[in-house]
């Protein structure tokens, strides 16, 4: 084993430093995946865009560097879109990148591609959006059927006031100024899901309302979007089939001692809006593609969980899915070891914790918990409930802790189902 401490199911660069996502856009029958990137080294900086592509979003090609830094400047993060009619005079159906040339000063530029993103040409005429005021960066186009124009959205620091602002534009080289929503910082997406918009920024914290192509109107408080320690910079992949929603993030912070790569992505998952608990929310769980990875599975039901005993070390391995639906009485204390680290449901609280994170979690009338874990190497990502709670860790396990255990120290806890699957590359 050359590289111990590779993931085996989470997107790393070959070599070199990775950070935020960008450019997610499915075309031609590829999810496109762009990325902050330093080819260089394993610390950030030179910032370039990394490429790859996937007909599965598990196995990944790696394609020849997309932008690259040119002038006096180099490729901060941004975002693609397909222009099927045209529209910005490169071609119909070029797939254009969005991205912050930061030089002095920063300002939004675009590239494209006529040969399905094998190779990206400079726009002769750029900046689209020449330099704003203080910091601007992380261009999130899209398109707004209801008013039939562009739109992008872009982090902008005025004074010492972060927000984000509008621009639209019909034809994608010449944007104007529509509005501005404080209190958001860098990266930020914007996308309509099932009647409503979602908005947030890098560090996740999402607001619902509706967005008319102009202005964003928010309708309630600001959520989290996860409670881990290593979550940043997520953006959604756009022109995805049946409207289905697919988000990827940055771990940010996590260790890879003597490995030539640094950093990871979380593992994809789909967006689905639900109502939990009287409140709509976002909800996240692991693509169902992830079962073309499980190579052994094991399952217990109908159990209920002895006090001091439990199911201790049945199942070994280096990565697991895990997925539990379980039956708690009041005041159970229930916890799920995963080589060696521990997610813990406290019933009387109702609250859900690991890694040193705790996020309110109120148990079903029916009492019914569900839980889904995905271990990897050097992650661990918690699902709860429909996946309106969910927690990004990095970790560097024990080598010796191997295996998955559940517990519950006072009783009050009945396995209705767990299945422990074991992943390989």
């Amino acid at each position: 084993m050359t590289e111990p401490l590779r993931p085996l199911f989470h997107f790393t660069a070959p070599r070199g430093w990775l950070n935020d996502p960008n450019g997610l856009i499915f075309h031609q029958g590829f999810w496109h995946l762009f990325y902050q990137h330093n080819p260089k080294g394993t610390d950030w900086g030179n910032m370039t865009w990394g490429h790859a592509r996937s007909t599965d979003l598990l196995h990944w090609e790696h394609l020849p560097l997309a932008l690259e830094p040119y002038g006096k400047g180099t490729i901060f993060s941004g975002s693609a879109v397909l222009d099927e009619r045209g529209a910005a005079g490169c071609g119909k159906r070029a797939l254009l990148l969005f991205y912050t040339f930061a030089g002095k000063p920063f300002d939004q530029r675009m590239a494209f591609s006529n040969d399905a993103g094998q190779t990206f040409q400079q726009l002769a005429w750029n900046p689209v959006l020449p330099n704003i005021e203080g910091e601007n960066r992380d261009p999130r186009v899209f398109w707004h059927a209801g008013a039939a124009h562009w739109c992008m959205a872009l982090y902008v620091r005025r004074g010492t006031s972060d927000g984000i602002e509008f621009y639209t534009a019909p034809r994608l080289t010449a944007w104007s100024f529509s509005s501005r929503i404080e209190g958001f910082y860098e990266c930020p997406e914007c996308f309509e899901l099932e009647g409503s918009w979602v908005l947030f920024g890098a560090d996740g914290e999402y607001v619902l309302g509706q967005f008319d192509g102009m202005a964003f109107h928010p309708e309630g408080e600001r959520l989290k979007l996860d409670y881990g320690m290593n979550f940043y910079a997520a953006q959604t992949w756009s022109h995805v089939p049946e409207n289905r929603r697919v988000l990827i993030a940055w771990m940010r912070g996590g260790s890879y001692p003597g490995m030539p790569f640094n950093q990871q992505l979380t593992f994809p998952t789909d967006i689905t809006l639900r109502e939990i608990s009287g409140q709509k929310r976002l909800c996240r769980q692991p693509i169902p593609e992830i079962s073309l990875l499980w190579r052994e599975s094991w399952q217990v039901t109908e159990t209920a969980l002895v006090p001091g005993c439990g199911l201790t070390g049945l199942w070994e391995g280096e990565a697991f899915d895990v997925e539990a639906t379980l039956i708690l009485e009041p005041g159970a204390q229930l916890v799920l070891t995963v080589r060696g680290s521990t997610i813990h449901y406290d019933a009387a609280r109702e609250q859900l914790s690991c890694f040193g994170r705790t996020a309110s979690m109120p148990l079903p009338e029916d009492k019914h918990l569900k839980l889904r874990v995905l271990c990897d190497r050097t992650s661990i990502e918690v699902f709860g409930g429909e996946g309106e709670i969910a927690f990004s860790n990095c970790f560097l396990p024990d080598t010796a802790h191997r295996t998955v255990a559940l517990a519950a120290s006072d009783g009050g806890v009945y396995v209705n189902t767990l299945s422990v699957r074991l992943i390989r590359a």
